[in-house]
């Protein structure tokens, strides 16, 4: 496969559940228009907070383990990116190992707050295991989780950072 050809992520996610045991995936359909939400402040004088489902972790962290894993992980924004990890079922995580911003993009983000683009970053970025199967699950367990922390860390904006 040429390596600028398109990737058939259906396929492919088909593929990687069957692998699983599962039976085939019956993706989530969301009805109506999500809710328009305008800015409430400039971008710069914003503070952002990051959600990345790359399986991104701390050294010294628990791993995301592979089989539909509701867990997330708290990261201080001010983390050393030599310290992250990475742990997915669902993408190659060669480049990601490499360089965690490919999928988790922190030192990006503290550059627009050096430069005065952005107001700042929320304590703690939150991250998860993308490719949950159980669509219930990720509903019931896993997102009223991550809003209750994200609530709580009071951001402006939020940067979800899908693989």
């Amino acid at each position: 496969m040429a390596e600028d050809a398109p990737v058939d992520y259906i396929a492919r996610t088909l593929a990687t559940y069957r692998k699983l045991g599962y039976p085939d995936y019956r993706w989530a359909r969301n009805e109506g228009v999500p809710p328009f939400a305008p800015l409430s402040r400039e971008v710069s004088r914003s503070r952002l907070l990051l959600i990345a489902s790359g399986g991104i972790y701390r050294s010294g962290q628990v791993a995301f383990h592979h089989k539909d894993d509701v867990s997330f992980r708290e990261i201080p924004s001010d983390v050393d990116t030599g310290e992250l990890r990475t742990s997915h079922f669902a993408y190659d995580q060669t480049a990601a190992r490499r360089d965690p911003n490919v999928v988790f993009p922190i030192e990006p983000l503290r550059a627009l707050v050096k430069e005065g683009a952005l107001g700042g970053l929320c304590d703690d970025v939150l991250t998860f295991m993308g490719g949950i199967y159980s669509q219930r699950r990720l509903r019931e367990e896993l997102v009223p989780r991550l809003l209750e922390n994200a609530r709580g860390q009071a951001p402006d904006l939020a940067l979800l950072v899908p693989v």
